[in-house]
């Protein structure tokens, strides 16, 4: 494992409006550009709407952060990540979750789903739910470790490619036992992060579990 001091700086944040070109620019790369700058800018002002980026901080800028490997050259973007869940009634529906392809592997996908459910915990919402591609097996991946289950089907949901989505879920948020489950999960994000050589700091985000890494 990396020292503390030998990792790369990543923030965890609510996007700055400035930074919103930057977030729809990951959102064309990554899911075809569900929304616009001006979207996300609703986003911004949705008091049931939660919008997340990891970012690359300015003082890292100018090395891009840590390089995934070698033969890859990192994004020129400071926004690598983002995710949005929306508040309906007591459910959590997350709707974006995005890793840019320079830096997936890493971790960051399991943080920035960590940060959407916990979130959906501190607003003592009940269950979440998502839609994903059938074929996406990296992030289906994902969402069974954080215990989502398959619940439904969307005929050729994804019109360009004709492709199903698949309905997940993942209940029982305010249980008594989530709140051990959040703690098992930070310990595995941090070391993973850790061994990928990031460090993940929440900015702005009051008791939020994330400095030097995850902890709760």
């Amino acid at each position: 494992m990396l020292s503390q001091c030998t990792r790369s700086l990543l923030e965890l944040k609510r996007p700055s409006p400035d930074l919103l070109p930057a977030v729809a620019a990951l959102d064309k790369l990554c899911l075809g550009g569900i929304w616009t700058p001006n979207g996300y800018r609703q986003e911004l002002n949705n008091a049931n709407s939660d919008l997340l980026v990891i970012c690359i901080p300015d003082s890292e800028a100018g090395s891009f952060a840590k390089p995934p490997s070698p033969t890859s050259s990192p994004t020129s973007s400071p926004v690598i990540g983002v995710g949005c869940l929306w508040s309906v009634l007591e459910e959590a529906h997350i709707i974006i979750l995005a890793i840019h392809s320079d830096y997936c592997r890493q971790g960051l996908g399991q943080a920035m789903l960590y940060a959407l459910l916990y979130r959906a915990w501190q607003r003592q919402l009940e269950w979440a739910t998502l839609e994903v591609r059938s074929s996406n097996e990296p992030a289906l991946s994902l969402y069974r470790k954080f215990g989502f289950e398959f619940v439904g089907r969307r005929k050729r949901y994804y019109q360009e490619t004709g492709e199903d989505a698949l309905i997940l879920w993942r209940s029982g948020l305010q249980k008594p036992e989530f709140d051990e489950t959040l703690a098992i999960w930070a310990g595995e994000i941090r070391d993973r992060l850790a061994a990928s050589g990031w460090t993940l700091r929440a900015v702005g985000l009051a008791d939020f579990p994330i400095e030097t890494g995850l902890t709760h």
